[in-house]
């Protein structure tokens, strides 16, 4: 399982909002059926290999870029484990609350 952390930033837009670029770029992950979480600093996705995780990306990227914006900041974090099996989002969370005292 691979697991990514991403955020798409448009660059060069009238305002500070970024409400309608995030939800473009969200529903694009959600059309892709992956399964997702977002979150309030990203959108934090599961794939079963990179070609599906870069092509999701690629995709709300896109989004982006037809709502208008000339120009798209993306930072991605990956974790590609192999050497566990379904080590999911909610999993890598699961381990970390059940250490906590």
């Amino acid at each position: 399982m691979i697991t990514c952390d991403f955020a798409i930033l448009p660059v060069g837009t009238e305002t500070t909002e970024c409400k309608d670029y995030v939800t473009a770029a969200v529903q694009s992950i959600k059309d892709s059926g992956l399964s997702y979480q977002l979150t309030g600093m990203g959108t934090q996705i599961e794939a079963n290999n990179l070609e599906e995780l870069y092509s999701a990306i690629a995709t709300a990227q896109e989004a982006i870029f037809k709502l208008g914006i000339g120009r798209v900041y993306t930072v991605i974090k990956v974790d590609d484990r192999r050497d566990l099996e379904n080590r999911t989002l909610d999993a890598k969370v699961d381990t970390v609350e059940k250490m906590l005292k």
